[in-house]
């Protein structure tokens, strides 16, 4: 069952699709890794929504992606003891680490992580930036605040400090235990929000290991500021809009996500574009056309996904909200234009360091001169598949794998189309399996040529040496 795209969709599970009806109908639709969020949810609730997605997997016999989105140090102000209060610009506001239920002059922070960074002159940004404090006064254990933009205040809501790096890891003692349970149940993806430096990336590689791969959520000023070391260090990376959106100025989120899909695009890092992209859709089965010409851009400008959020978790519509992410990127590549501005995206001047990437760019000359149907990549790692789409070819790459775990995670992946196989022994088997795996899946017919790679000797990781056209 292939795609007829290059671009593909992540979907959040939530109340709205949970079921297996629902599933069945989004994956239909064209969603190609789901999204389990661990902020919502409970032990239950995920193992149902993991049981669920791969018996879904076995009916339809295809790679099915799971992407295990972790909380992180979410930053909260602690409860009133009347309901919300009414802040006032200008009024005085005191944060700290007393638990008594706050009122209109007060309310525990129970972070003491963020006293210790505090400056003077510091912003604090509550509800997800529609109230704006600074910092007149501040000690380890308090903050003397003057409200700047005032407003509805109420329990449990987030607090955002821009532009200082807080002494805190990306893995509170919750997502330590989400974690946990996110491998056990075979996660093939996991999200780090909150993501500040490289060494958050570093920490979680520590305990992962292996066993996933990592998304990095670009959503601090403080990772756009050391956004080259992040990519690197991690597997995929998420543009995660909405908190970045908070503590940057909102003119300036457009760029910065440009920034980071072309650095992802030139380190070969998968990259998702996420966040209110067809919110509307939470409550409407259309979109608004500035929605839908957002999609178009990340599209345009080459991410390797696009991602639902509340839309398909706990909208009215999760199915048609997928059938209509499909109906975008579909119609984008369609575009003449569409293939121009891929091609011209390219860096030019980007070095080939080793053998696989100089035989993937021959692999992209190649298509483009015989006009092949497909690229077939045999990969036990997934490398070969991922420096293949890196290239942005004009052709699917079909990738080959004997590794389940691999070609799930391959399904996040631009252009990708990930079948499980078992190990080839040869070239002329290798030759044989591609074109009947290719004519199998829909992407060749008799008389087209195929273009193979693949390492030898088979089955070692990191050897892709060898580069075979073969007519189907």
């Amino acid at each position: 069952m292939r795609r007829t795209r290059n671009a593909k969709i992540v979907a959040t599970l939530g109340p709205s699709s949970s079921d297996k009806a629902t599933l069945n109908q989004m994956f239909a639709a064209g969603a190609d890794v789901f999204r389990v969020n661990f902020s919502h949810g409970s032990e239950a609730e995920h193992r149902a929504r993991f049981a669920a997605l791969r018996e879904l997997e076995r009916e339809v016999g295809r790679p099915i992606g799971i992407l295990a989105d972790l909380q992180g140090p979410k930053l909260r102000v602690g409860t009133f003891a009347d309901g919300p209060v009414q802040l006032s610009a200008e009024q005085g506001f005191r944060l700290d680490l007393d638990s008594a239920p706050g009122d209109a002059h007060r309310v525990c922070l129970p972070h003491p992580e963020i006293f210790a960074a505090l400056v003077a002159g510091a912003e604090l940004l509550l509800d997800d930036g529609r109230l704006r404090l600074v910092v007149q006064r501040c000690g380890p254990d308090f903050a003397d605040t003057r409200v700047l933009v005032g407003g509805r205040l109420s329990d449990r809501k987030g607090v955002n400090v821009p532009g200082v790096v807080l002494p805190i890891a990306a893995l509170t003692r919750k997502d330590v235990g989400d974690l946990a349970l996110a491998l056990e149940l075979g996660a093939d993806w996991i999200a780090l929000s909150f993501v500040q430096r490289p060494e958050d990336v570093a920490q979680a590689r520590g305990l992962i290991g292996t066993r996933a791969a990592i998304v990095s959520k670009i959503e601090k000023p403080s990772a756009v500021e050391r956004l080259e070391e992040i990519v690197a260090l991690s597997d995929a990376v998420m543009v995660a809009r909405g908190d970045l959106g908070v503590e940057l100025a909102a003119e300036r989120v457009p760029a910065i996500q440009k920034r980071i899909v072309r650095c992802c695009r030139r380190l070969g890092r998968p990259v998702i574009v996420a966040t209110q992209m067809l919110e509307s859709m939470v409550a409407s089965p259309v979109p608004t056309r500035a929605e839908a010409s957002d999609v178009a851009t990340a599209v345009y400008d080459g991410a390797d996904a696009v991602m639902l959020s509340a839309e398909s978790a706990a909208g009215r519509y999760p199915v048609e909200a997928v059938d209509m992410m499909n109906r975008l990127i579909v119609e984008v590549e369609a575009d003449p234009q569409h293939r121009r501005l891929i091609d011209a995206s390219r860096d030019p001047a980007a070095a080939v360091s080793d053998v696989t990437e100089a035989v993937c760019c021959a692999v992209r000359h190649a298509v483009a001169s015989l006009q092949a149907a497909a690229i077939v990549c045999y990969t036990g790692s997934g490398h070969t598949s991922l420096r293949a789409a890196r290239e942005r070819p004009d052709a699917p790459v079909l990738s080959l794998t004997p590794n389940l775990g691999v070609a799930r995670r391959l399904a996040l992946t631009w252009g990708v189309h990930s079948v499980h196989i078992d190990d080839v022994a040869d070239v002329d088997q290798m030759s044989t399996v591609a074109c009947a795996t290719a004519i199998r899946e829909g992407f060749a017919e008799a008389g087209q040529c195929i273009v193979a790679i693949a390492g030898m000797p088979f089955g070692t990781p990191g050897t892709t040496n060898l580069m075979r056209i073969a007519t189907v």
